[in-house]
């Protein structure tokens, strides 16, 4: 059995195929297909060799337009060898398919045999080639009809293995170029975190077009020898079936997967017995859930925080003997934690500001944008744009974004804490708080509320509920008693786009 990897070992995503031949590193539930070490990593180079005869060179951006499986691993270890890996979410619409292909600009996309008609009619539009990938019986990935005769070589841990879009939050998608020591070293930090070794079994439910799924549960998984299940998409109904028959040991999801998975679960359940822990990132969760998810499940969990230009992860909650805090998204791992007033000093514990970042796994900038790296880089550290204070046993606590801050007659209100107190509410099952305008106080503050039960609460009782535990200025002055809050494909809610959907319609 090959030794495990250590941080210092590591220099690129090829790290990843350097286990032990003959053992599991990928299980495929939807076809009962296996494939070793070994396979993988011809898979892997057989088709890098086929993108770099198909053109591809270091450097070249290739697109990548397919759901979770097998195929999607392959092709996005293959392009990040031959050159840049570049992960689209396979249910864009034309025009954004369009934009990312453009933005990035893509050599080549790699689909499925059937391509998604969006990314074909964009690609198409674009005139950049399509290539299909197909997978036999035996569970083997290809490019179909693939060209051959050059040779890829080894990428340096210097070269960009990644890139993807920041969410547009603040405005149009900036490109983040993350390289292979940034990923590797990524994959190994939470390999580290976890304990992970060649005896863990992940199973991915994340998108594989997100640095979740990616680095937090395939790649970190992969470097520490481990077995990655992948099945095509998450599905609750499958879900614990998967658990029991791969003897999964952790998982690593977003606030809904864990909703889902919990209101479907009413006592504890024997398919759960091979798990050592749960992970929850992309967005918070409240302490209520988080006890009654370790209550049902009978495991640690824990929450983590991590964002693209961190190749993921940044800190987590950790595993026991050590301390889990509730409403905190643990220590630092591997990197450096700050947190940085508005003119850029540093804050001492217990001080709220906005939360800044330093470390291998961290980006150096995004691409061809100066302005937007003016601002988010300073004195050697990278402003997350998050709010949030290290508490006296450095233990962070996010609080918000600081561009979602309602201002209110000169009060700031953090509107995670509002969610919170709306959350702890038995009738509550999600809420997002925002601000909206208002003639003499600048803002106000507003909330949109999903019940468990139309009929679970009223908004007075609501309202009542959050005087209780929060000041006046922060209790919400419009209710908005709505059936869902929409996400995006990883989970996280934008509160602006929340707001301005509800007070346009109230107009």
């Amino acid at each position: 059995m090959a030794t495990r990897l250590t941080l210092k070992s590591v220099a690129t995503l090829l790290d990843v195929l350097h286990f032990a031949d003959s053992h599991a590193a990928i299980a495929v539930p939807d076809l009962e297909i296996v494939v070793t070490y070994d396979s993988l990593r011809q898979q892997v180079l057989a088709m890098a060799d086929a993108l770099a005869s198909a053109g591809v060179r270091r450097g070249d951006r290739v697109a990548i337009a397919m759901p979770n499986g097998l195929p999607t691993i392959v092709s996005f270890l293959a392009a990040s060898i031959a050159g840049t890996a570049a992960p689209l979410n396979p249910a864009y619409p034309y025009e954004e398919f369009l934009f990312f292909l453009r933005d990035t600009d893509a050599r080549v996309l790699l689909c499925p045999p059937v391509c998604p008609p969006f990314a074909l009619s964009a690609a198409t539009d674009l005139k950049i080639p399509v290539l299909p990938v197909g997978m036999t019986e035996k569970g083997v990935a290809h490019l179909i009809d693939a060209p051959s005769g050059a040779k890829v070589t080894e990428p340096t841990p210097d070269d960009i293995a990644l890139v993807l879009h920041t969410s547009g939050s603040t405005g149009r998608p900036k490109r983040v170029p993350l390289r292979h020591f940034n990923l590797a070293v990524s994959a190994a930090n939470i390999a580290s975190t976890y304990a992970l070794t060649e005896a863990d079994v992940s199973l991915c439910i994340m998108p594989l077009f997100h640095i979740h799924g990616l680095i937090g549960s395939a790649m970190s998984t992969l470097l520490s020898g481990g077995t990655l299940v992948v099945p095509t998409k998450f599905n609750a109904l499958t879900f614990w079936r998967t658990v029991h028959d791969h003897r999964v040991t952790w998982y690593s999801g977003v606030p809904t997967m864990h909703q889902v998975l919990l209101a479907r679960s009413h006592h504890k359940l024997p398919e759960a017995e091979t798990l050592r822990f749960i992970r929850s990132c992309s967005a918070p969760l409240s302490a209520e859930l988080i006890h009654k998810i370790e209550g049902i499940f009978g495991v640690p969990f824990v929450e983590a925080y991590g964002m693209t230009e961190a190749s993921h992860q940044m800190t987590s909650n950790p595993l026991p003997p050590r301390y889990r805090k509730a409403g905190s998204v643990g220590v630092g791992t591997g990197i450096r934690i700050s947190v940085m007033d508005k003119k850029g000093n540093e804050l001492g514990t217990n001080q709220r500001g906005e939360i800044v970042i330093q470390g291998a796994s961290v980006f150096r900038g995004y691409e061809n944008n100066p302005e937007a790296n003016a601002k988010a880089l300073v004195k050697g550290w990278f402003r997350t744009g998050d709010e949030g204070l290290l508490d006296d046993d450095c233990y962070l606590h996010l609080t918000g974004r600081i561009k979602d801050i309602i201002i209110r007659g000169g009060e700031n209100v953090a509107p995670h804490e509002v969610d919170e107190v709306l959350l702890k509410h038995s009738a509550v099952s999600a809420a997002v708080t925002f601000g909206f305008a208002h003639p003499r106080l600048g803002e106000e503050v507003a909330a949109a509320v999903v019940l468990h039960d139309p009929h679970g609460a009223t908004e007075a009782e609501l309202l009542k509920h959050c005087r209780e535990y929060l000041a006046e200025y922060k209790c919400p002055k419009k209710l908005y008693l709505v059936t869902s809050i929409p996400t995006t494909a990883t989970g996280k809610i934008r509160r602006r786009a929340v707001a301005a959907a509800l007070l346009d319609s109230n107009m």
